[in-house]
C-alpha cells in the first residue's frame, strides 16, 4: 500500500451549504400585511399577486428539497466511506498483534543473540541484514497503520459533519414547508371569497385561458416518439387538481406534471422547474416544437409542456386544474428541447 504521509483535508461532501436554503427561503418570510381591499378589483389583484408569489415559493421549495436530498446523499456516502476506512484500519489488527508478540521491542536482544549464535562473520552479516529487513517491514506497517488511522478519523469527522448538515437542512426545509402551507391556506381562503366570475378572472390572469384539450392524433407529433408519449401522458391529466409539491398521479404542480409526463416516455427530469430549465438546449418561441418544455418568469418559477399550435399543457396554480392554454402569456422566457 503506497500512502502519502501528508493528509489533505478535503472540503465537506455536503457541498451545498445550508445557507442556500436560507437564500431560497427569503421569499418565505411573512410579508407585511396588505391593506384590506376596498373594492372587488383590489381583492382580485391581491389574490392574483398572492398566486404569483406562491408560484415562486413553490419553485424555491422544489429546489430546497433537491438540496436536502443532496445533503442526505452526501451524508450517506460519507458514512459509507468512514465505515470502509474503519474496516481497513481493523484489518491491520492481526499484524500489529503479531508484531507485539514477536518481541519487536526487543530488537537489541535479537541482535545480541544473532552475534552469539553466528559461526562466521558472513553468517552474522546475513542474520543482521535479515533483522534489518524485518525491522524495516515492521516500521512500514506501523507507518501505514498511522496513515489509515488518520484517514479513518478524518472520514468519520466528515461523516458526522455531513450528517449534521443534512439534518439542519431538513429541519429548515420542514419549517419552510409548514410556512408555505399556512400561506396556501390563506390564499385559498381569500380565493374562496371571490365570486365565480372573479375567480375565473384571477385564474385566467395567472394561468391563461383554458382551452379545449386536443387529442395526440390532432397534434403534429411523431407517433411513438418520446415527445408524443409525454404529451399524451400530460393531456391525460387535464382536469387533475393543482397540488403543491405533487408529482401525480392524481395531483400535480408544474414541474411535477412535466417530470411525470416525460417519465412515462423513459426520460428522467430534475424535480424543480429551475433545474429543468438547464436540460437540453434552449430554443426560441419561433422554434418551439411539440414536446419542448416552456419556461416562465425571472427567475424561472413555472414550466409547461408545449404541444404545438401555440398551446401548452400545464399545472399552474391553486384553484386551477391541469389545463391546456396558450403559450403566449406574460412571463414567457424560452423553450428547452430535450432531444
Amino acid at each position: 500500500m503506497q500512502l502519502s504521509r501528508t493528509t489533505t483535508r478535503r472540503p465537506p461532501r455536503a457541498v451545498l451549504a445550508v445557507g442556500a436554503l436560507v437564500v431560497a427561503g427569503a421569499l418565505l418570510s411573512p410579508s407585511s400585511a396588505s391593506a384590506e381591499p376596498g373594492t372587488a378589483a383590489e381583492a382580485m389583484e391581491q389574490v392574483r399577486q398572492a398566486a404569483q408569489q406562491l408560484t415562486v415559493v413553490d419553485a424555491q421549495i422544489d429546489e430546497a428539497e433537491v438540496i436536502v436530498a443532496r445533503h442526505q446523499e452526501a451524508a450517506r456516502a460519507a458514512a459509507t466511506e468512514a465505515a470502509d476506512a474503519r474496516r481497513k484500519l481493523d484489518a491491520y489488527e492481526p499484524q500489529l498483534r503479531a508484531i507485539a508478540q514477536s518481541g519487536y521491542i526487543a530488537e537489541n536482544q535479537s541482535r545480541v543473540a544473532a552475534f552469539l549464535s553466528s559461526d562466521s562473520a558472513t553468517e552474522l552479516v546475513q542474520q543482521m541484514a535479515t533483522l534489518d529487513a524485518i525491522a524495516d517491514h515492521t516500521n512500514a506497517i506501523i507507518a501505514e497503520v498511522a496513515l489509515v488511522r488518520d484517514a479513518a478519523e478524518l472520514a468519520e469527522a466528515e461523516a458526522a459533519s455531513a450528517a449534521a448538515t443534512a439534518e439542519a437542512a431538513l429541519v429548515q426545509l420542514k419549517a419552510q414547508q409548514a410556512e408555505v402551507q399556512a400561506r396556501i391556506g390563506q390564499y385559498e381562503s381569500d380565493f374562496a371569497r371571490l365570486t365565480t366570475e372573479e375567480q375565473a378572472a384571477v385564474t385566467t390572469a395567472i394561468a391563461g385561458p383554458t382551452l379545449a384539450a386536443p387529442t395526440v392524433a390532432e397534434l403534429p407529433v411523431v407517433p411513438g416518439s418520446a415527445s408524443a408519449t409525454a404529451i399524451e401522458t400530460a393531456l391525460a391529466q387535464v382536469g387533475d387538481p393543482y397540488v403543491w409539491g405533487a408529482s401525480g398521479p392524481d395531483g400535480f404542480d408544474c414541474s411535477g406534471l412535466t417530470s411525470y409526463a416525460y417519465a412515462a416516455a423513459g426520460v428522467s427530469l430534475p424535480r424543480a422547474s429551475r433545474s429543468q430549465a438547464t436540460v437540453g438546449r434552449q430554443v426560441s418561441r419561433a422554434e418551439l416544437q411539440p414536446g419542448d418544455l416552456v419556461f416562465f418568469y425571472d427567475p424561472i418559477s413555472h414550466v409547461g409542456l408545449y404541444i404545438g399550435n401555440g398551446q401548452m399543457v400545464h399545472a399552474r396554480t391553486f384553484g386551477q386544474p391541469v389545463a391546456v392554454t396558450t403559450v403566449d402569456q406574460a412571463g414567457y422566457r424560452f423553450g428547452r428541447r430535450l432531444g
